[in-house]
């Protein structure tokens, strides 16, 4: 081509606003179709995950209408771009739910409390010896529930009663906490009544000691559970600060991905300006093969 001509070329591609006529209009109505086509191969859609359709076909036109690309092959070039963009943004969302995973599990971990043993006796923290549940706040309030609840059935009963003393019965190998301790000596005083009281006398005494003793115990767990409490506050701050920084193999694993987007992006991006600046008429030089082989 002379140098008249490709300066026509030049000015031609400058002035080009899209197609005008009917042919052209009509091929540029299947641009739709086209943003359709490969959202139905690059957009996930699943039973619990659904990417939006619609931000593709977008994505896809804003890329069109800035590269304008003419024939297939600069087409297809646009939809591998248009393909890594997206996939890019997808790794970025993995990567905050990633981040967004491990915050929570670090805050589940933290909050683990033992349950029911299996043992078919109805489950209550005094059955065990409250080490691990006074280790949370959550485990310390699953104790003042227990405790109100045999307050109420003191106040109800007016003792402490065989039956709830026996839902209060050790695991295997281990003895009775200090609060159930306590209880039984009550229930022991209340059998024994060393000061020779009426029983009217007794029982009333016995309530008015049990009771007194759970308020306290009570009242005593409250504040260790507010302690607690503000302590998880301080702790969940600096295991959510940790648990940003997802662990080493994931880190990892994004970052091959990205890198093998960048490295497609680069390719396709490289590879339609060459024909762009062909398809104007520059002279484009061929491309520069590197020699990556390993000699022994």
């Amino acid at each position: 081509m002379s140098e008249k001509q490709v300066a026509a070329n030049r000015r031609n591609a400058q002035r080009s606003t899209g197609p005008r006529t009917d042919t052209g209009k009509s091929v540029s109505r299947l641009n739709a179709a086209k943003h359709g086509l490969l959202a139905r191969q690059v957009v996930a859609c699943g039973s619990l995950h659904h990417e939006s359709v619609d931000d593709f076909k977008k994505l896809s036109r804003e890329y069109h209408e800035s590269l304008l690309p003419v024939g297939p092959l600069e087409e297809m070039l646009v939809g591998q771009i248009v393909t890594v963009v997206w996939r890019s943004r997808r790794a970025r969302t993995a990567e905050a739910g990633e981040i967004a995973m491990s915050v929570d599990a670090n805050w589940w971990s933290s909050r683990q409390t033992p349950w029911e043993r299996g043992n078919g006796s109805k489950w209550s923290p005094l059955s065990t010896c409250m080490r691990d549940f006074r280790r949370t706040a959550r485990g310390i309030a699953l104790i003042i529930e227990a405790l109100e609840e045999l307050r109420d059935a003191v106040q109800q009963t007016g003792e402490v009663s065989e039956a709830k003393l026996k839902e209060f019965k050790p695991d295997y190998a281990s003895s009775p906490n200090d609060i159930v301790s306590q209880l039984l000596e009550f229930r022991a005083r209340l059998k024994s009544n060393p000061q020779n009281l009426v029983l009217d006398q007794l029982r009333k005494l016995h309530k008015r000691e049990v009771r007194k003793y759970l308020a306290g115990q009570i009242a005593e767990f409250q504040n260790q559970m507010l302690a607690r409490q503000e302590q998880e506050a301080a702790e969940d701050k600096t295991r959510r600060a940790a648990a940003m920084l997802p662990d080493e193999e994931v880190v990892e694993k994004f970052v091959r991905y990205e890198s093998a987007l960048q490295r497609q992006l680069y390719r396709a991006m490289n590879q339609l300006e060459r024909l762009q600046r062909r398809r104007r008429g520059e002279a484009v030089p061929p491309p520069i093969v590197m020699d990556v082989s390993v000699r022994s």
